[in-house]
């Protein structure tokens, strides 16, 4: 079976991030959620992958390139076109994009399965390609069921007594969805299905392929399976994944690096003083890190790669970038630092450098000019003074 990867989508509910990463790049822990994807697909003897790429497309396909690295062969559909200003995605809708790579190849040329790129599944492709071929229909939907008011970020279906799909709604209101049964974004499919997708425009597999199924009254089936389904289309999302990874709640993720303490995983050449700071598992520290004397660290808790948490910082319950320094006066909780910004659970945001607090969490690569050195020291002295008179409390500095 050959597969499509759905990779073009500009992911406006995970910004900031995807200012600077396409949204099947954000990691896991560290590894981007396609590339647990491509891992599956090759498990399930799934060797030939084409991902339509559109918004920041040189990041997924430099990392990638042909997939001989990951045991299997990969081609790429860019939409959009160079302009003078660079690259300009425009993205033809799911739909669009497996047509365009139909009518360029006629590369799908057998049963094949169409997957969105920002998830992380443990399906069993095999028994939903058998399940599939056994109803003989021109498309499968995998199904699962959610609360009802989740229904409003994803398809809904109707299923009839023998599995078909009766009625498709695309994310409806809570007290207007017909079920809470919902598409997960994979989709099984027969060559046939170009038939009812038109060349050249903009269209969308939930929101127009398959109402049009529907009204043509075509075998088209929805088969509800328990797997583990982690979506990562918001920044809350992004969060709540790193959580449930760090805390072994998702089946068969590996761990990255090795665990030197329990419930603590560092990678190599990390600067780490055991008997001065204060870690509370499960805690993840990347490569060439360095946790100053007199630091702490409260998980559920990522530390990417090259970073510094300077002796006196706290940090609870945060997922901290690559690159990062984090001041000896800050106390974050709760935060997702990340690319200049510092990110609430909800997705709100405060930007560093336009909030001039560079001097508390900042790019570790950059050098502190004496402003920043001038407004720590003015900080710290604050702390200072107030500590000694105990005549008031200073309110905690909210991060965002």
């Amino acid at each position: 079976m050959k597969a499509m990867i759905l990779a073009a989508g500009k992911g406006t509910r995970v910004r900031p991030i995807t200012n600077e990463m396409p949204k099947p790049m954000i990691p896991i822990l560290r590894k981007p959620v396609m590339e647990s994807i491509i891992d599956l697909l090759r498990n399930h003897d799934v060797h030939e992958i084409v991902v339509n790429t559109s918004h920041l497309a040189p990041v997924i396909e430099n990392y990638f390139r042909d997939g001989s690295q990951h045991g299997v062969h990969m081609a790429y559909s860019y939409e959009g076109q160079l302009t003078q200003a660079g690259l300009e995605g425009k993205a033809l809708g799911s739909a669009g994009g497996m047509k365009r790579i139909q009518d360029f190849s006629g590369f799908f040329d057998e049963t094949f399965i169409v997957l969105c790129g920002d998830a992380w599944i443990d399906l069993d492709i095999s028994a939903a390609l058998r399940w599939h071929k056994e109803k003989g229909g021109i498309a499968t939907v995998i199904l699962q069921e959610v609360a009802h008011e989740e229904v409003h970020k994803y398809g809904v279906v109707k299923l009839d007594t023998r599995g078909r799909i009766v009625q498709f709604q695309e994310k409806p209101k809570p007290e207007e969805a017909v079920s809470n049964t919902i598409n997960t974004g994979i989709y099984l499919f027969e060559p046939e299905i170009f038939r009812y997708i038109p060349s050249g425009v903009e269209y969308d597999i939930g929101g127009q392929l398959f109402p049009a199924l529907v009204a043509a009254g075509e075998e088209f089936y929805g088969l509800p399976m328990d797997f583990q389904w982690v979506d990562i289309g918001s920044v809350p999302d992004v969060w709540a994944a790193t959580r449930m990874a760090l805390q072994g709640q998702i089946k068969g993720f590996p761990m990255p690096g090795k665990e030197v303490r329990p419930g603590v995983w560092t990678s190599i050449n990390t600067s780490i003083d055991w008997e001065q700071v204060k870690i509370t598992p499960p805690v993840y520290i990347g490569s060439s890190t360095k946790i100053e004397a007199g630091a702490e660290i409260v998980g559920p808790c990522m530390i990417g790669a090259n970073c510094v948490i300077e002796s006196g910082a706290e940090i609870s319950q945060c997922l901290i970038s690559d690159y990062t320094r984090v001041g000896s006066i800050a106390v974050l909780d709760n935060k997702l630092v990340f690319g200049g910004d510092c990110i609430s659970p909800d997705g709100s945001l405060l930007n560093l450098g336009e909030t001039q607090i560079r001097w508390l969490v900042d790019d570790m690569r950059r050098t502190l000019n004496p402003g920043d050195i001038h407004d720590m020291l003015l900080f710290s002295n604050m702390l200072s003074f107030h500590e000694l008179n105990a005549r008031e409390t200073l309110p905690e500095l909210e991060m965002a």
